[in-house]
């Protein structure tokens, strides 16, 4: 899939998804997400559910 193709599927414009590919964009919203979530037709549990983020412990501030 290309930037413009996943752009197009999100609802997002193409320099959010290139800035994000290129770490420009390292904390990118969760409204960004949940759009890719929606464009990709998966949950956000479905995204976050990885042993990366399982392991995360809970900041306390």
């Amino acid at each position: 899939m290309t930037i413009n193709g996943l752009a197009r599927l999100s609802a997002l414009p193409p320099s959010t998804l290139k800035n994000i590919v290129n770490g420009v964009s390292r904390n990118p919203g969760i409204v960004t997400i949940k759009k890719l979530c929606d464009g990709l037709e998966i949950t956000l549990i479905e995204f976050f559910d990885t042993a990366d983020f399982r392991g995360l412990e809970q900041e306390i501030r």
